[in-house]
């Protein structure tokens, strides 16, 4: 089984327990690659990359921040490895945006008037049984 890409310096103490679950993660992202994309859209073929990124990035957050079951050094080092990303992590500290799906979906520029995407509008403001789905990562749904 392929290892999780690291570089030449050793992980701190602790990797060894965090270890085997990011080893899955990696192996379900390798397989969300190569999987066959015919039939869906370009944007579609993305999403369960951007899920898995998102799930791997909440679990180095959760053991941190919530379960306090990693050390500092260690979040920092995993961090630095890209194995989770920084800048999602530093908005879900922020008030309102504890749910965001990806960073994608905050940014004004990539949609049309210049507003967040719709998976960030609540569902209490939305008509009742109206299905939403966003375009860049298929979220149903991240504003709480």
């Amino acid at each position: 089984m392929p290892k999780v890409r690291r570089s030449r310096k050793p992980p701190p103490d602790g990797w060894e327990l965090i270890e085997p679950t990011l080893e899955e993660l990696e192996q379900k992202m390798r397989e969300a690659e190569t999987e066959p994309h015919e039939g869906k859209r370009i944007t579609e073929s993305l999403w369960p990359i951007f899920k898995i990124h998102h799930q791997k990035t909440r679990y180095i957050y959760d053991l941190f921040y919530r379960r306090k079951a990693i050390s500092r050094e260690l979040y920092d080092y995993c961090l630095k490895e890209k194995i989770a990303d920084g800048n999602l992590i530093a908005k879900w500290k922020k008030s309102g945006y504890e749910n965001l799906c990806c960073l994608r979906c905050i940014q004004t520029r990539d949609t049309n008037f210049g507003t967040n995407c719709i998976c960030r509008v609540p569902k209490s403001k939305l008509e009742e049984g109206r299905i939403v789905e966003c375009v860049h990562c298929g979220c149903r749904g991240c504003s709480g």
